[in-house]
């Protein structure tokens, strides 16, 4: 058996990075997954992604979905971050998770206007 690390080596994606259908920029940051930011001194690093892990919880970002019996919820995360709430007792929470296997998170600069 691979142990943890083994199994899922870290990897380096952008902060900001490119959505592939639409071209848009979004951050691509995480307060679970993303350790650090590469090229910047530790408490740097620790202070931007506290900033940007606050901006992104911001409530003009939030969708707080409200289940109702057979309702179904689809999210790209390619843009979009998943944060469970434990508000559903007494009733239980029944979920199937499908992941596409998708691109590799990449940051394209939009065209220079001018």
């Amino acid at each position: 058996m691979k142990r943890p690390v083994a199994a899922n080596p870290p990897v380096v994606h952008p902060v900001i990075r490119t959505h592939p259908e639409t071209g848009e920029p979004c951050l691509f940051v995480n307060s679970v997954f993303t350790q650090r930011i590469k090229g910047l001194r530790g408490e740097e690093s620790r202070a931007l992604m506290a900033f940007l892990n606050a901006h992104v919880q911001k409530p003009e970002f939030v969708v707080r979905w409200r289940w109702t019996p057979g309702a179904v919820a689809f999210w790209d995360n390619r843009c979009t971050q998943h944060r469970a709430v434990d508000d559903f007792l007494p009733h239980r929470r029944i979920m199937h998770r499908a992941t596409v296997l998708g691109d590799r998170p990449m940051f394209r600069a939009a065209p220079a206007v001018g």
